[in-house]
């Protein structure tokens, strides 16, 4: 499949500035291209012009060229496609890398605000614990769900050049932003582009505020995924209303729920389908709300695929969570490290752990360089969790470990210690994660639980308790 620079021009909507060539290379990123590639980039200057013809890259797609980077394409003769858009460009990549190396894949899409990553790779996992050849986009930081850069098409190259794929199990971001910006439209065109026959919505809440206005907006963006599909089922969580209001969305295709009162659901003893129990309690690693939940949609989305029920239990019961997805990382004190970064992870996660016997400590690291809104909407969601409970409270900034894009701002501190205190509730702040930490870890008995939450800037804790624990001999 050979491609000319000008009809990719004209796919992805740019102007094509350079002489037209023929492609036949993989769409990538600047630091992973070889000679015949095309480069994908939000933004590019001079020097990575000049990078780019020491690779031999056929072409550079860019929103955004920088200082003298069109002289210096003009110069060394690297064409250069301009867009408006740069998400059309990674759509079409992530198109044309399906269709040239993965066409006979079965795909599934998943999305929504929270659960996406835990399902993703459950559904992953349970296909790949069974001997079926999957791909994943879902890493336990999420870089990839992203797909606002061409990973993912490349990665899919990789490996579908290894081995033969059989299944596609995309994780799509339900909102992206560049800049401020948000981008319109993202799970609708990344879905489009993957053609899936699967699509999972697991709930809509407010989370990329800033970017969105209301929850009506977030519906809109997640919904996306469901309005794009061609064919297949949309698996929806009946439990979330707004999530159950996308199966009248699209007459092209069926929908199927899962959750309480439909034929995949949890009850005391474990999970049901069709009224028969067929994986008991016992046999989950998790037994917390958030994680039966993300439980009970990929088992959805495996059985649409007709995989057998036995594997699937086989699946879910071996199942080891994603990196600070509810992760347990260490015993006597109990310390469980978990991604809550919105209103309503942190919500669920407070509440499972909250089950637990013992007397609870919470570190919880400010959200940096994300704004006030989401600080006063999680600040919120904390106070009014933790206020009828046994708690103990402890609030970082983690600037000993964050760079530059998570660095927590004053009026983001501010604004979210305030709705801590008009909430009356008691709390220590650090302005360091090891701080935070030490407070936790000292004034901690064995019998306690500790919960760190957070997002980006409580990444290092695990590695932080390491060397603490070390030193104390724990």
């Amino acid at each position: 499949m050979v491609l000319s620079l000008k009809l990719i021009a004209d796919k992805v909507r740019g102007e094509l500035k350079g002489q037209d060539r023929r492609f036949d290379g993989i769409f990538t990123t600047l630091g992973d291209a070889r000679e015949g590639d095309i480069v994908i980039r939000h933004w590019i200057d001079d020097n990575g012009v000049r990078m780019g013809l020491e690779r031999g890259i056929c072409a550079i797609i860019t929103a955004d060229p920088r200082g003298g980077a069109l002289k210096s394409a003009e110069d060394s003769g690297i064409p250069i496609i301009l867009v408006d858009r740069i998400e059309f460009a990674n759509a079409f990549a992530l198109r044309w890398a399906i269709k040239k190396f993965a066409p006979e894949t079965r795909r599934i899409v998943v999305t929504g605000t929270n659960g996406k990553s835990t399902t993703t790779h459950m559904i992953y996992h349970i296909l790949k614990s069974s001997g079926r050849e999957a791909y994943t986009n879902t890493d336990s930081k999420s870089e990839f769900n992203t797909l606002i850069d061409p990973v993912v098409p490349a990665q899919i190259a990789k490996e579908a050049r290894e081995k033969k794929l059989e299944y596609l199990v995309v994780e799509v971001s339900e909102v992206q932003g560049w800049l401020g910006r948000v981008m319109e439209d993202h799970a609708y065109l990344m879905t489009r582009a993957i053609d899936p026959e699967v699509v999972v919505v697991t709930n809509v809440a407010l989370d990329h505020i800033g970017l969105l206005n209301s929850i009506e907006e977030a519906q809109w963006e997640v919904s996306g995924a469901v309005r794009a599909m061609n064919r297949g089922i949309a698996v929806l969580n009946y439990e979330d209303d707004r999530v159950r209001s996308m199966a009248s969305l699209n007459k092209k295709i069926k929908s199927f729920f899962y959750g309480e009162g439909t034929s995949v659901s949890y009850r005391e003893n474990g999970i049901y389908i069709n009224d028969r129990l067929s994986i008991s309690r016992d046999d989950l690693p998790f037994q917390s709300r958030h994680f039966i939940q993300n439980a009970l949609a990929a088992i959805a989305a495996c059985i649409h695929l007709k995989i057998p029920i036995e594997d699937i239990r086989v699946g879910v019961s071996s199942y080891k969570p994603l990196k600070r997805r509810f992760s347990i990382i260490h015993e006597n004190p109990l310390i469980i490290d978990d991604f809550a970064h919105n209103p309503d992870g942190i919500k669920a996660t407070i509440e499972s752990v909250a089950t637990l016997n013992g007397r609870l400590w919470i570190v919880c690291a400010i959200r940096g360089s994300r704004g006030k809104e989401i600080n006063i909407a999680n600040a919120r969601a904390l106070a009014k969790t933790i206020k009828d409970i046994d708690y103990n409270l402890i609030v970082t900034d983690s600037y000993d470990v964050v760079d530059d894009l998570n660095m927590v701002k004053d009026h983001e501190r501010e604004a979210f210690l305030e709705v801590l205190q008009e909430h009356r509730i008691k709390y220590t702040h650090h302005r360091k994660l090891e701080e935070a930490l030490i407070e936790a870890l000292n004034r901690a008995s064995e019998d306690d639980i500790i919960l760190l939450i957070g997002a980006q800037s409580m990444d290092p804790a695990s590695t932080i308790l390491k060397k603490i624990l070390k030193i104390k001999g724990g």
